[in-house]
């Protein structure tokens, strides 16, 4: 499997965009990786790249999306941080890897068992993770169905808020950047939401926002 190119690029088009990153994980899934030569990727990346997807995820060591997704050198942009928050600096590179390096796609990828949103819960205060996952309340504050043992040991509690910080991180993407909303608004783009199961490695992805 070849680098994308400039040309190969401009050809795929948002919807194509996200059949590539459902066509890859159902590979991992299955243990079925592309064949590809990342030497040669090496070599064909090593005059530019042109990402057709930028994936903000989660630093935890299992939620690799380039290997999630089966994707090779140049193929994605990948921002990990804990908790797969919002802040300026990502914004930026989400405008950066859409507007100026032309990706088609933003997924907002949480995952099960997080360990930032079990210290969100569990209203974790240690240094500056305590203003990390105070970016996380607002999800916790949204999930209104689980009255009881509502803390980070509550497995079902924390899947259900990882899944709402996702929708929540793509409402402030929307609201605190024109120049993505504007991308998604003419077509563009496709933003959209997805959870990783840490226990089988399958990517759901969510409803497109209307």
């Amino acid at each position: 499997m070849w680098a994308h190119t400039k040309e190969s690029q401009e050809k795929i088009t948002p919807l194509l965009a996200l059949e590539y990153l459902k066509e890859g994980n159902l590979r991992f899934v299955n243990n079925l990786k592309a064949d590809r030569n990342l030497l040669r990727q090496v070599n064909q990346t090593s005059e530019g790249q042109f990402p057709f997807a930028a994936i903000l995820s989660c630093i935890d060591s299992r939620t690799s999306a380039e290997l999630i997704f089966d994707q090779g050198l140049g193929d994605i942009f990948s921002i990990r941080i804990a908790g797969n928050i919002l802040n300026e600096d990502i914004l930026g590179s989400m405008e950066y890897a859409c507007r100026i390096a032309g990706s088609r796609i933003i997924v907002v990828l949480g995952h099960t068992k997080c360990g930032a949103i079990i210290g969100a819960c569990d209203n974790l205060e240690l240094g500056h993770i305590t203003g990390l996952v105070a970016k996380i309340k607002p999800a916790i504050a949204r999930e209104l169905t689980i009255t009881e043992n509502r803390n980070g040991q509550n497995l079902e509690l924390v899947n259900r808020v990882a899944a709402i910080n996702v929708h929540y991180t793509l409402d402030q993407i929307r609201e605190r950047s024109q120049l993505l909303r504007d991308m998604e608004l003419s077509g563009r783009i496709i933003l959209i939401g997805a959870l990783y199961d840490i226990d089988n490695g399958h990517v759901t992805f969510f409803d497109q926002k209307p």
